[in-house]
């Protein structure tokens, strides 16, 4: 699978993941000590959704787009830190640009915390230097993401979040992650892992499941959403999440919002949502 992210910005996948990421910064934030968020595969930071790239597929139509106006309690709930990073880089930045995950961290982040952003794509690695530009608590890294986990995992704060989101070029890197994920909590137990994966083959993704399972790692908390059915749609039609060490809210809050925000994105009544822990915290 190619995910070069600019042709698929703000779309239904993204509004899962970055209200999950959002989330998850906005947990770390209600304790006044630092924490270290570490993106592994940042993309430029900023998309335009009125620039080429974002229009010849016209994705965040049916995503991002489709948050307009007021939402029922459970789901406003959920993407309310979501929606305040959206609006506060349009207004920083203009009205029809979405921040990616680096942005969304980079908004939500207080001084007495850092970052490191990871791209090796030279063209989005260059536009995220220019963009996280003279921000004292933020590392631009133009490296492979999986070889800057092992350089920088543990950090110094003992509070943060790993960011793993891959483009899934390579044909096995699915196969793959399972045991970049182990080798990344092993060396720092007490982080928060965010992962998203692209749900296509199913039967690769119960082949990833069993191995997250296998992995020794406790305590993984699981979301999906689909819009449309994957085993009959084109394209990409459904996302999934896994969360090692959540915050102890996520839980509740994606089993009432997930409804709901399905209701809003599906495509056709062929859709579905999940949230349950594929690894709950005492797992032998």
């Amino acid at each position: 699978m190619n995910y070069r992210h600019a042709f698929h910005a703000g779309n239904f996948a993204d509004v899962l993941k970055h209200a999950v990421l959002a989330q998850c910064l906005a947990a770390l934030n209600h304790k006044d000590t630092p924490y270290r968020v570490i993106d592994t595969h940042a993309g430029p930071g900023l998309y335009d959704l009125a620039g080429a790239k974002a229009q010849r597929t016209g994705e965040a139509a049916d995503g991002v787009a489709r948050l307009a106006g007021d939402h029922e309690a459970p789901l406003a709930e959920l993407l309310a830190p979501y929606l305040a990073a959206l609006a506060e880089a349009r207004t920083r930045y203009g009205e029809t640009i979405y921040p990616g995950s680096p942005a969304i961290a980079r908004l939500m982040m207080r001084p007495q915390d850092r970052a490191i952003f990871c791209e090796k794509h030279p063209e989005d690695a260059l536009a995220l230097e220019r963009y996280a530009r003279n921000d004292p608590r933020v590392k631009v890294l133009t490296i492979d993401g999986w070889t800057a986990l092992k350089a920088n995992l543990p950090p110094k704060e003992r509070r943060g979040l790993v960011v793993i989101d891959p483009p899934y070029e390579a044909a096995d890197e699915i196969e793959k992650l399972p045991g970049f994920i182990t080798t990344a909590w092993r060396k720092w137990q007490t982080g928060q892992f965010l992962i998203w994966y692209p749900i296509k083959d199913l039967r690769r993704i119960d082949a990833f499941y069993a191995a997250m399972t296998n992995s020794g790692i406790k305590k993984v908390l699981r979301a999906e959403l689909a819009v449309d059915n994957p085993t009959r749609a084109e394209g990409l039609v459904a996302t999934g999440l896994l969360v090692i060490n959540p915050p102890w809210t996520l839980e509740s809050m994606l089993k009432q919002g997930l409804p709901l925000l399905l209701k809003m994105l599906q495509r056709k009544d062929d859709g579905f949502w999940r949230c349950d822990w594929l690894i709950p915290e005492e797992h032998d």
